[in-house]
Parts: C-alpha cells; sequence; structure tokens
C-alpha cells in the first residue's frame, strides 16, 4: 500500500519538477487591430477625419466644414481675420447664432458680442492641429446648449504628431504660410507643439494685409493608471484690412471694380488666448469621473462701413465696435456603465457652467478715429446648467440616446456711457429652459439603420436686449424633429437620406445700417438632405451631398432672408500608391431670398477647388519631402460670398439712399503650393 501511494506521489511531482527544468518558450503575438463603427445618434451626423482635412485648401479652418453635408462657410467681409458667415439648414447664422462651435469641447461662441449674437472666430485654429472634426445637426444632443439649435461643431485636436513637420507655402496675391508641429515625447508623456504664419493680401485693390499668427502647446499624460490629464494653451493674433460689402449698383455700372471698396479703412484687429484642462479618473471599468475646466482672453477691434454717407453724409457711417471679455467655464461629471439584464445603459450626469465677463463698445469712426460713442456697457452674464444623458441598447435592433437639461442664465449689464450715450441698456434679469433630447436606432437589418430625433434647444438673446426690452424673449426655443436612413447597399457605397423640420420662438435678423441683429417672430424650417458615398476601389473615392430647406416666419408665411434653400458639394478624391493624393471638389449654393416678399433674390455660384499631395520616395536629408498643391476656383468663376440687400449711400446720390444687393466678391482663381518636411522625432 505504501509503496502504491509513493508511485501515485512521485507520478504527480516528477512532471511537475520537469516542467520546471523545461526552458520557457515566450511567443510574441501580433498586434490585433479592431475596427467598429463610431456610435451616432442621427443620420444626419458626420465625421470628419483628418485625411479629408490634409486635402483641402490651406489657410482657412472655417472652410472644413464644408465637408459635412449642407454646411457651408462663406468670408463676411474680404479678409480672413474675422468670423466667418455659417449656412446651414436654413440658417444664415451670420458669425455663429444658431451653431455653437467648439474646440476640445470649449465654446468658441461669444456671448453678448460687441459684433453679433455667438460671434464665433476660428482662425486660432491650426487645421494641421486636429485630429477629427464631430458635426452633429439638430437640437437632440444633450452636451450642447446655447446655440445649438441647427447644429454643434467640434474640433477635436491631436494628442501627438507621429513625425516633425516643417511647411513653408505660397501663392497669388502675396499669399505665404509656414507652419511647424512636433511632438517630443510620445510615451508616458505626450506633447504636441505647433506653430502658424499666414499672410495674404487678397485679390482686392485696398490689400487686405492680412496677417495671422497661431501657437499651440498640449501635454498629454497618465498621473495614475486609472487616470488621464490633458493640459492646452493656445495664442491667436489676427489683424487685416477689408474691402466690406460693396453695392452691386456701383460694380454694374463700371463705377467701382468688384475687387474695390467704397470705404477702404474698413478691418480689424483680433487676439485670443485659451487654456483648457481635460481629466477623468476611472473609478473602476464601469465608473469614471470626469471635469473640463477651461478660460478665454478676448479682444476685437473692429472697423465697418454698410451705408456709407446715408445717416452721415459729411464724415460717412462708419462703425466702431470694441470687445474686451474673459470667458470661464467647466464641464464636470460621473459616467456609469450599468448592466440590466442583458441590456447595457451608460448613464452621464454632468454640470455645466460658463461665465462671459465683457466690455463691449458701439460708437462711429472715420477712417478708424473714433468720433462718438453709442453704446458701451459692462455685461456680466452667466449659466448654469446641469443635464442627464442616456445612452442604453434595449435590443439589439433599438438603441436610445437621449437624456434633458436645464440651463439657467442670468444677465447683469452696466452701462459705462451715461448721457453721451444714445443707446443706454442697464439692469438685471434672469431667466431658466428646460431642454428634452431623444433620439432612437432602429437596426441594423441589411446593413440599414433608421433614425428617429426628436428635441429641444435654445440661442440665447444678447444680454443688452434683454434687459432693455423684458417683453422679447430671453431664451428663444428651438424644437426640432427628423427621421433619417443610413443604408449600405454594396460594401463600397452608403447613402443617407434626412427628413428634418425645426420650430424657432423669435429669430435673429441682420441689421445692415447698424451691424448687428434684431429679435424677429417665431420662424419654421424644413428640408431634406441626400449624402452618397461611393469607393469602387480602394484608392478612389467619390461623394455627393444634396440639401434642400424652406424657411420662413410662422405668422406672416413670408420667407426669412438670407436662408440658404439649395445647397451641394461633391468631390472626387484619389489616394495613389505611389505617393500621390488629390481632390477635385464642387461647392453650389442657390439663389435665395434676399428680403421677405422674395422680390430680391441673392445670385447662386458654383465653385471647383483642385488640391493635390505628392511624397517623394526618397529622404532628404533624414527627412521625408512632400509637395502640394491647390488651385481654387479653378473656373474662375465672378462669384459672391456675403450678401446683404439693405439701402445705401454714395456720393451723389439722394439722402434717402439706394436698395441694392450688397456683396463680398468671392475669390477669384488662385493657385498655392508649397513644401512639407518630415521627419521622425
Amino acid at each position: 500500500m505504501k509503496k502504491k501511494f509513493l508511485l501515485v506521489i512521485l507520478g504527480l511531482v516528477l512532471p511537475i519538477q520537469g516542467k520546471a527544468h523545461t526552458p520557457e518558450v515566450v511567443q510574441t503575438l501580433p498586434a490585433v487591430v479592431v475596427k467598429a463603427e463610431r456610435q451616432i445618434a442621427a443620420s444626419s451626423n458626420r465625421i470628419i477625419p483628418d485625411e479629408d482635412i490634409v486635402l483641402q485648401p490651406q489657410g482657412r479652418p472655417a472652410d472644413l466644414l464644408r465637408l459635412a453635408p449642407g454646411l457651408i462657410t462663406l468670408e463676411h467681409s474680404g479678409g480672413a481675420g474675422k468670423a466667418d458667415q455659417f449656412l446651414l439648414r436654413g440658417f444664415d447664422g451670420d458669425h455663429g447664432t444658431d451653431l455653437a462651435l467648439h474646440v476640445d469641447n470649449m465654446p468658441v461662441n461669444l456671448r453678448s458680442h460687441a459684433h453679433g449674437q455667438g460671434y464665433a472666430d476660428l482662425n486660432f485654429i491650426i487645421p494641421e492641429t486636429i485630429r477629427e472634426i464631430v458635426v452633429k445637426k439638430g437640437p437632440y444632443h444633450v452636451e450642447y446648449g446655447d446655440f445649438a439649435t441647427a447644429g454643434a461643431v467640434n474640433y477635436v485636436t491631436r494628442e501627438v504628431v507621429p513625425e516633425t513637420v516643417v511647411q513653408t507655402s505660397g501663392g497669388q496675391f502675396n499669399t505665404q504660410r509656414h507652419l511647424f508641429m512636433t511632438s517630443p515625447v510620445q510615451d508616458d508623456v505626450r506633447t504636441l507643439l505647433a506653430g502658424e504664419f499666414y499672410y495674404t493680401d487678397g485679390p482686392f485693390l485696398f490689400v487686405n494685409r492680412n496677417i495671422r499668427y497661431n501657437g499651440l502647446a498640449k501635454i498629454s499624460f497618465d498621473p495614475t493608471p486609472e487616470s488621464r490629464l490633458r493640459f492646452t494653451l493656445t495664442q491667436h493674433y489676427g489683424r487685416w484690412n477689408g474691402s466690406g460689402q460693396i453695392p452691386l449698383r456701383e460694380v454694374g455700372t463700371g463705377r467701382l471694380d468688384r475687387f474695390g471698396a467704397i470705404d477702404p479703412s474698413e478691418g480689424g484687429e483680433t487676439a485670443r488666448t485659451t487654456a483648457r484642462l481635460d481629466y477623468h479618473y476611472d473609478l473602476s471599468p464601469m465608473k469614471k469621473v470626469f471635469a473640463k475646466v477651461w478660460t478665454q482672453h478676448y479682444q476685437l477691434s473692429l472697423f465697418t462701413n454698410f451705408t456709407f454717407l446715408l445717416n452721415d453724409p459729411v464724415n460717412g457711417d462708419g462703425i466702431e465696435q470694441k470687445d474686451r471679455r474673459w470667458v470661464y467655464g467647466s464641464d464636470v461629471g460621473y459616467q456609469h456603465l450599468l448592466r440590466l439584464a442583458d441590456h447595457e445603459v451608460m448613464a452621464t450626469v454632468g454640470f455645466q457652467t460658463r461665465v462671459d465677463d465683457a466690455r463691449v463698445r458701439l460708437g462711429t469712426q472715420r477712417k478708424r478715429n473714433t468720433l462718438a460713442t453709442t453704446q458701451e456697457s459692462d455685461i456680466l452674464e452667466a449659466s448654469y446648467s446641469p443635464y442627464l444623458k442616456l445612452d442604453a441598447e434595449v435590443f439589439p435592433w433599438l438603441r436610445f440616446a437621449g437624456g434633458g437639461r436645464v440651463d439657467v442664465f442670468t444677465f447683469d449689464v452696466d452701462d459705462r456711457c451715461g448721457n453721451a450715450c444714445t443707446i443706454r441698456p442697464e439692469g438685471r434679469a434672469s431667466d431658466a429652459i428646460a431642454s428634452l433630447k431623444g433620439n432612437i436606432i432602429l437596426g441594423p437589418w441589411a446593413d440599414t439603420k433608421l433614425f428617429l430625433n426628436l428635441g429641444t434647444g435654445f440661442h440665447s438673446n444678447d444680454a443688452r436686449d434683454v434687459v432693455a426690452n423684458r417683453s422679447a424673449d430671453t431664451l428663444p426655443q428651438a424644437t426640432g424633429y427628423e427621421i433619417g436612413l443610413r443604408t449600405r447597399p454594396r460594401d463600397w457605397m452608403e447613402v443617407l437620406t434626412t427628413l428634418w423640420l425645426l420650430d424657432l420662438e423669435s429669430e435673429l435678423v441682420f441689421v445692415g445700417d447698424e451691424g448687428t441683429t434684431e429679435i424677429r417672430e417665431a420662424s419654421r424650417r424644413m428640408g431634406a438632405e441626400f449624402s452618397l458615398r461611393l469607393t469602387p476601389w480602394k484608392w478612389l473615392s467619390i461623394r455627393g451631398d444634396v440639401t434642400y430647406t424652406d424657411a420662413e416666419f410662422r405668422q406672416t408665411g413670408q420667407s426669412v432672408p438670407l436662408a440658404p434653400e439649395f445647397t451641394a458639394f461633391s468631390s472626387v478624391t484619389t489616394r495613389l500608391p505611389r505617393n500621390f493624393s488629390g481632390t477635385l471638389q464642387m461647392l453650389t449654393v442657390g439663389s435665395r431670398a434676399a428680403v421677405e416678399d422674395r422680390s430680391v433674390l441673392l445670385e447662386p455660384f458654383t465653385v471647383f477647388d483642385v488640391i493635390m499631395r505628392y511624397r517623394f520616395p526618397i529622404s532628404f536629408a533624414s527627412g521625408g519631402l512632400e509637395a502640394f498643391l491647390s488651385i481654387r476656383n479653378v473656373t474662375d468663376t465672378d462669384w459672391r460670398q456675403a450678401q446683404f440687400s439693405y439701402a445705401s449711400r454714395v456720393a451723389g446720390e439722394p439722402a434717402g439712399g439706394v436698395e441694392d444687393l450688397h456683396f463680398v466678391p468671392g475669390m477669384p482663381r488662385m493657385v498655392m503650393g508649397g513644401l512639407t518636411w518630415r521627419w521622425d522625432h
């Protein structure tokens, strides 16, 4: 018995001992890359990747938004130093009133701005530092509050760049742009440093002298295995001369060149410094807390003259607008992944805050010399916004995303001008608005998804209007409805169709003789979007986007002035294996109403751009060399960007002025090229 027992023990131990003496074999398995489609809540959502960003004309970060169906950007005053016009879903957003713009979730739109409500200047962005742009249309997304009625956009910056980049480029109209990017460290600590210089005279007879400096510094690291911290600092400075909006009658008679100016002293100067911190801590694999904190210092001096000699035939109608402000904000919250039976629910509870501490001034000027002050105010405007967001997979074929938020606003306006001013808003007010948002995603069935969206949102009105006109809507509500379809009938084909409707309690309309906006009656917009993506071969992609919108005032049935009606964008892009890539793209904006009764229509336009890049297959001084060339407006079409209808007066005209179209000429054919040198860090 003892012998049998010993034999059993030896039989168990000896194999183990043998294994202990066997040399250990370590096998390294290849990395497995798992790719999955990004979850979206609406068929109209669009994510613009960096590979599409690089195949766009250089110099204007706002133009990147044209890659989103139905989102058009136009220059407003003949210079790239000012906020653009944003055309989306029946809104001519002027400078951003109904489109919430963000960089790394930091708001760009400025409340109660000297020039226009929601003013959003994107010129502080360096396009090459952007990893992706997320576009979400409609008021259906819980994370976005003020100005997110037509939609919201978030520019997401990179953490690192894989290579150090030095770029230099130049082109017509004395245009030049120089860029530097590097990531000195990319492991435990990740850094990104970037700088940009841009200059152009533009095609104008009175040259733009548009100059822009941009800098970015970003550091990212993991303080603990469960946490991540990112800190970003940016600096922007811009200065420009503007040709302004010129009257069509002067160009039509030959008295004024289309690139001329009635008042060549228009232009401005601006600066913006931003700092933002993004932190999250994983309490467990299913729980985390996050905090996003940011601050901005901003200033603008803007000189314009919309009506020339209409109001003051001696000195002219020059307007001076100045804005100096600090903006602070945060978004803190808790996120929890819940498992209920066989279902997962991602719940996010958050609290957003924002404070605008601004001094804004409106006055008159002649050749940038101050004449008088019309209005000068100190504005302290704050908002506090708790929200709840849910994302639940109810069934494999049914997902719900939505929730609600409450936005509480306080407005505090102090008059700084006294009896010397004709307009003296002063007072305090507060208001609150609740927004509910729901998105239902059905499918996929046969690679097809159906989206049903319903939500409310709002844009805030200028604090000066709020305290001066207590009967006006402080936070006019927008109610949106949308149904959409995304389908892939073939692996190389994607089709998107969206029908939508949006009601807005009150409208903001541009006022030419003041360079600002006024509150108007309720409006309704409805429209359709169609997008097609084809990739018949890996090296070739074709896209086409078409949108149609009808926008009218609900009481009168008349058209909303300047609202875009028909837009189209298409492109053919090739990425050949021999280091060549290029795209040919077309942008179309159809005719639209200039005034409510449609007696005056704005001129439609179609322009073509070509962009090409070639990376040399050999190394130069331990680095790779790339050449690029862009041709904007290939056909040299005469077209108009910003267009408005109002009365103005030039020398020799009657005292009452003349109602006419006023426009900023579109860029003529422009060729620009350059070299990019890349090398490993």
